[in-house]
């Protein structure tokens, strides 16, 4: 196997905030959808629920408010994302490099997982206040009531309501999802690399669908461990305040009884149609990123 390249947390840092730039612009319309899935209320009977899936969210949002619909609330992450991607990245070379004796070990698999472990610990506090604003402001769009004029009002509203803990409410469930699924992301990632990288050829040269195929399944293979606890946090932070007094469990049991254990993977069909192209862009724009950056500084 070809000599790795040492970690540079500096490089980690600016690759992987513009692959989170890249993931938001290919990933977002659809996270639109998944939000909306995930919250819509449930319907009385004789009603109809207000979506009847993935595509009927897509067409009425599409019909009701055009394009740009499908882009309501990407301020909050397009300015979240690239601090928080370039801290995920960086999150998982330090987890590499820390448990490294020398810059030329290997890393296993399980040591893969636990340094994409430590990732998902390393963006949460950028990650849950810019979910809570994200998903405030999708569903905002989608029920016509107009609260926050966009993502810096949001926050001076929460902050003027609840102080600081407005802004954090979500943070144990964006725990909860992020660790866990940062781990599966990076490993699966690092795994089909080395999987799909020719004989005596290394991970670095390979192509870009070779790139596009296991970024994407990274994608899905992350939210295929994050989607339960992601639509309970979707509830959870996008809840009147006061209605679940004891936090997720509250939102657990409501929906196991109410809906049954389906419900945990609501917006599955938009999670996964959206987790391939954005995973996909993310390690693309991640990978030239860092070509570019050793090109122009070989020794940063």
């Amino acid at each position: 196997m070809s000599k790795q390249q040492p970690i540079s947390p500096m490089k980690n840092f600016f690759a992987g905030g513009f692959g989170g730039v890249c993931l938001v612009f290919a990933g977002h319309p659809l996270d639109t959808i998944k939000v909306r899935l995930q919250t819509q209320p449930k319907p009385r009977p004789g009603e109809v629920a207000q979506y009847a899936g993935t595509f009927d969210c897509f067409k009425k949002t599409l019909a009701k408010e055009g394009v740009r619909g499908l882009y309501k609330g990407m301020a909050a992450p397009i300015i979240g994302v690239t601090p928080m991607f370039a801290v995920c990245f960086f999150g998982f070379g330090l987890g590499k490099k820390l448990q490294q004796k020398t810059p030329d070990d290997i890393l296993t698999y399980p040591q893969l997982f636990a340094a994409g472990m430590l990732s998902g610990v390393f963006t949460t506090a950028i990650m849950a206040p810019g979910e809570r604003i994200k998903c405030l402001l999708q569903i905002q769009a989608a029920s016509g009531q107009v609260k926050y004029a966009g993502p810096m009002d949001c926050v001076k509203q929460l902050y003027r309501e609840s102080g600081i803990r407005g802004i954090y409410k979500g943070t144990a469930l964006t725990l909860m999802r992020d660790v866990p699924a940062s781990g599966m992301y990076f490993m699966t990632y690092e795994w089909l690399k080395h999987a799909l990288t020719p004989e005596g050829k290394s991970p670095s040269e390979l192509s870009v669908p070779s790139i596009l195929f296991a970024g994407g399944m990274a994608g899905i293979f992350n939210w295929a461990v994050a989607i339960p606890p992601d639509v309970l946090k979707s509830r959870f932070q996008t809840a009147p305040e006061g209605k679940y007094p004891n936090g997720f469990r509250d939102v657990l049991r409501e929906l196991v009884r109410e809906e049954g254990v389906r419900s945990l993977y609501k917006g599955f069909n938009a999670v996964m149609l959206r987790a391939f192209p954005a995973n996909a862009a993310c390690f693309l724009g991640f990978e030239v990123a860092m070509k570019f950056l050793n090109w122009i500084a070989p020794n940063l």
